[in-house]
């Protein structure tokens, strides 16, 4: 689709747990213009049952809307195409059912995106589409199941939160009978403001200048103002008691009659405006303008710099690397074994050196002993849990996991039960990925300073082979034909063949 080599068409995909959104733009030069947007309601949260399993009856809907999307993409690129699920697809515990139906439907990565990276990606999209400034900005997203609140400057955020409160949840919660009242916005309003006891204080004492609301709760706050003869659309702390004593004078969500408000944002609308209202009141804002950016946006100008892209989990990959004193020149050397021994057998494992495994091979190669900080015993699995349960910037879920499955079987014997399901990845390609940091840990486990002559790896009839243009490396190396011994009974304990 492109017209010249300079140009290309990119969309990224919001799968909220209200609506589900899609933005498509045509990136000409250094410039990036909006050809579309497009929403469909699913009620996504709506279908989450007590045990959290999202019903049949919401799946496809979530379904039938991503069949409509994908006519307007079916011709593009998998790399001009990004697709993020957040609050509702985290907490589902059969999201991944949802997601290989929907790799059916829309041929495309669907990344489930932590609470924390949703937020970073909200605020570059609010970012993006402001005019320039140096001041420092608060960027408020109510959603459907969860709230995230940044405050950066720039493009760089400084503060990042995201907290299980949203219009959809709240509704739920609060506002179960359907009946309006001062005392359910009362219990409404209170429960989020517990939420935000832990952040408030840190919020109120940062320095930003202007506060920006994104996604659809703030939009029908603004539109609702607006149509109240609050023509600016502000939303101020006594523009919302005001809103709140007017939604109060209707008995039932159903009643409702604003000016602004459509039909489909009405049921969960006053869930919205109390969670809003704690927000205003507990971070102490004066005013808060609508923005049009928010994660969609976010993901359209990170899938085209993709410098800055990849600048952004280096970052992320060295700072849990200095934070856990990583020996880097150690995780250097097992980099670039794990690297050059991807090279020699990708091919032959079916991993294309245009996928992401390449990268997540090299960063998992330098975070693999984080958990030594702790402690030596076990601690490849501590390792594991660091970097499946830290807040990893630019890292979905799914490639968090990648990292941490390869951090924990890094070493000692070979529990294959204990491998996790992926959506986006294929298990043989974990597998190979396993095989291949291992070797490149063993090979450097003795930590010596000489460099080891050239080795190189195959493949024959599934047995991995591992040899050397020096016939007597392995007599010069005792230690390491020891540990090489080893590491092939872990393999033969689970029917894989090491030769050296």
């Amino acid at each position: 689709m492109n017209l010249t080599n300079d140009s290309r068409d990119i969309a990224a995909l919001d799968l909220g747990s209200n609506s589900f959104h899609m933005v498509v733009a045509k990136v000409i030069d250094k410039d990036l213009q909006i050809v579309s947007r497009h929403k469909q309601r699913v009620h996504l949260a709506a279908g989450l049952d007590e045990d959290k399993n999202l019903s049949e009856e919401a799946m496809q809907r979530a379904l039938d809307c991503l069949a409509m999307f994908a006519e307007r993409i079916q011709d593009f690129a998998p790399d001009n195409v990004r697709i993020a699920a957040t609050h509702t697809l985290r907490q589902a515990t059969n999201s991944r059912t949802f997601i290989e139906r929907a790799r059916k439907i829309l041929p495309f990565p669907i990344e489930v995106i932590a609470g924390i990276e949703e937020a970073r990606l909200i605020f570059l999209g609010v970012a993006h589409t402001q005019p320039t400034s140096d001041d420092a900005m608060l960027v408020v997203d109510i959603g459907g199941g969860s709230t995230e609140m940044i405050i950066g400057q720039g493009f760089a955020p400084t503060h990042v939160n995201s907290k299980q409160m949203g219009c959809v949840s709240y509704t739920q919660r609060f506002f179960t009978n359907n009946k309006l009242s001062k005392k359910n916005f009362a219990q409404a309003i209170l429960a989020a403001q517990q939420r935000l006891e832990s952040l408030a204080h840190t919020y109120r004492k940062a320095s930003w200048k202007v506060a920006f609301g994104s996604s659809g709760t703030a939009k029908a706050i603004k539109d609702v103002l607006i149509g109240l003869g609050h023509e600016d659309g502000i939303i101020t702390a006594p523009r919302l008691e005001e809103l709140i004593e007017r939604l109060c004078t209707w008995r039932t969500i159903d009643d409702i009659e604003l000016d602004g408000l459509s039909d489909d944002r009405k049921p969960v609308f006053a869930a919205g405006v109390a969670i809003m209202a704690a927000i205003f009141r507990d971070l102490h804002i004066k005013e808060m303008h609508f923005s049009d950016g928010a994660l969609r946006e976010g993901l359209l100008y990170e899938m085209e710099d993709r410098f800055k892209y990849s600048d952004i989990r280096l970052r992320t990959t060295e700072a849990l690397a200095d934070k856990h004193a990583v020996d880097l020149e150690h995780a250097a050397k097992v980099k670039s074994y794990a690297r050059d021994f991807l090279d020699q057998v990708g091919g032959d494992i079916g991993i294309k050196s245009s996928s992401e495994l390449p990268a997540l091979l090299e960063w998992s190669a330098l975070l693999h002993e984080v958990g030594l900080n702790i402690s030596y015993q076990a601690f490849h699995r501590h390792s594991a849990y660091i970097l499946t349960y830290t807040n990893m910037a630019g890292f979905n879920r799914e490639q968090q996991q990648v990292l941490a499955t390869l951090a924990r079987f890094q070493r000692k014997a070979l529990k294959l039960n204990e491998l996790s399901n992926f959506a986006l990845f294929k298990k043989k390609h974990i597998l190979g990925l396993i095989r291949i940091l291992r070797l490149a840990i063993v090979v450097n486990s003795q930590r010596h300073e000489e460099v080891l002559p050239e080795l190189y790896l195959s493949i024959h009839d599934d047995a991995w082979h591992l040899t050397c243009a020096d016939e007597n490396w392995l007599e010069n190396n005792l230690l390491l034909h020891a540990d090489l011994q080893t590491e092939q009974q872990y393999w033969d304990q689970i029917g894989w063949e090491l030769v050296f």
